[in-house]
């Protein structure tokens, strides 16, 4: 019995207990604090800024390349920054066992993926009994609302079609004309819709009260799984040895584009007044997160273990969680969503705008893919 345990503790043991840190460049570690800080604020809060004042919006375009550039970014992240590390973490030879018996970051993310579709199933079932109390049984909503209206993707009977009003058809036909003219009130139309009386004037119907709960329960789930994620690339990058430099550079452009995806969905959503501070507080939870980190790692940066077995197998779990969540939000909140069940490429001109978006996203997925090759 003895000799075991001694074996465990040994196989234990083969892990390294130290870390790459060198004591090299102390004055470039500290100022990647406030670049990684600068960095994340702007990709966070500047959408939410531009979307508020009108003396720095930006046109419509900017936001529409930021949205899918930040979607590319998401899913990229989530395959190369995420999944693959939490693989490399757990499947190091030191440590032995059901590690080397079975793929556990792919096992972990693919939970979490169910998981998730769980949680949001179980989620949008109470979203769904909340409107009804609200609104009572008279009124239809949609199955699922935040794939938005279903006249979108569902042909209407022909007698409901004639029930439009002479008026309603003239004002259908002009902002079909409009659309395509000016995109940046279509771009954010979803949005609009969700505004309650105390912003517009008009009440929230039902199918804007379930969509609006729906973009709510999608922000803070990619909120969740990128702070996950920020928390070990500061400690990466405080703890790192003669790859901090190319880190340093990488890490600030990740935290800026990753950022920017995570902010435009924030301003997208047409938070209530009484939540109008939710989305700075999301924002700045994001923002603080990677430099408090690189803060903790660089007080700890001599006794900070990550080849140990612990670090190894934490660290490994929490990306691999990380990168569960940010795979079913990018490619079904993110991807299908937008382009599958989204009226922004509807009408004349809508074909080339979704293959103009579809570029977009793999501009964005590109190149965080290939940042990937330093970090």
């Amino acid at each position: 019995m003895e000799n075991i345990v001694m074996e465990a503790l040994a196989k234990r043991d083969k892990c390294e207990a130290g870390n790459e840190y060198d004591g090299k460049l102390w004055g470039a570690r500290i100022s990647s604090v406030f670049v990684v800080l600068v960095a994340s604020a702007f990709g966070s809060l500047f959408p939410i800024l531009s979307s508020r004042y009108s003396f720095i919006r930006m046109p419509w375009w900017c936001f529409f390349i930021a949205k899918y550039f930040g979607s590319g970014v998401i899913i990229a992240t989530a395959f190369i920054h995420l999944l693959e590390p939490a693989n490399d973490s757990l499947t190091k030879d030191c440590l032995g066992g059901t590690f080397d018996e079975y793929p556990w970051a792919y096992g972990i993310a693919l939970m979490t993926l169910f998981v998730l579709f769980f949680c949001e199933l179980v989620s949008y079932h109470y979203v769904d009994q909340k409107v009804t109390r609200e609104f009572g049984e008279g009124e239809t909503g949609n199955s699922h609302s935040h794939f938005g209206d279903e006249n979108i993707y569902v042909k209407k009977d022909v007698d409901d079609q004639h029930d439009l009003s002479k008026d309603e058809e003239e004002t259908d036909h002009k902002c079909g004309a409009e659309s395509t003219q000016m995109a940046y009130p279509d771009h954010f139309s979803h949005a609009n819709d969700h505004q309650d009386q105390e912003l517009v004037g008009t009440p929230m119907g039902r199918d804007d009260r379930e969509q609006y709960l729906g973009q709510l329960l999608n922000v803070f789930v990619l909120e969740f799984g990128i702070i996950f994620h920020s928390v070990f690339v500061g400690l990466t990058l405080a703890t790192s040895g003669e790859e901090f430099k190319t880190l340093y550079v990488v890490i600030v452009f990740h935290q800026m584009f990753e950022g920017l995806g995570l902010g435009t969905r924030i301003a997208a959503t047409a938070w209530p007044k009484n939540r109008r501070w939710t989305p700075w507080v999301l924002a700045l939870a994001y923002t603080l997160t990677t430099p408090i980190a690189i803060g903790i790692g660089l007080g700890v940066r001599t006794s900070y273990p990550p080849g140990s077995r612990r670090a190894l197998i934490t660290n490994g779990c929490f990306d691999a969680i990380s990168a569960g969540i940010l795979i079913y939000t990018g490619l079904v909140e993110l991807m299908a969503h937008e382009f599958l069940f989204s009226s922004e490429f509807k009408g004349p001109g809508g074909f080339k705008l979704m293959i103009t978006a579809y570029l977009i996203v793999c501009v964005g997925a590109g190149l965080m893919a290939l940042l990937g090759r330093w970090a």
